[in-house]
């Protein structure tokens, strides 16, 4: 049985990583939601943890795959995190746009 890399190839992960990547990084130039912002910076973690995966099978190691599992790990830790402030903040303004939260300053 053909390794599943061989079948696809390596350069379709590539284009669909760096996809993945561009639509992260247009929902957190171009939306002024804050929840909309933490999906597409998730989206473009998932990305880059596409990419290692893919060549971590290429070239035959698990260290990328074990990079993976740890920065998953930390990425859940972070959105736990977000959406306590997120709610934090909801609870004052009654509202979460981005826009808004510069009255926080001090």
């Amino acid at each position: 049985m053909e390794n599943i890399l061989q079948q696809i190839g390596i350069e379709n992960y590539i284009y669909l990583s760096t996809l993945l990547f561009c639509i992260g990084i247009f929902g957190v130039l171009y939306r002024r939601n804050a929840i909309v912002m933490f999906m597409s910076v998730e989206i473009m973690l998932n990305a880059v943890n596409l990419l290692l995966v893919a060549f971590s099978t290429y070239h035959q190691d698990a260290s990328g795959q074990v990079f993976v599992f740890f920065s998953m790990a930390v990425a859940a830790a972070e959105v736990a995190v977000g959406l306590a402030i997120l709610v934090a903040v909801y609870r004052n303004l009654n509202n979460i746009d981005i826009d808004n939260l510069k009255n926080l300053k001090g």
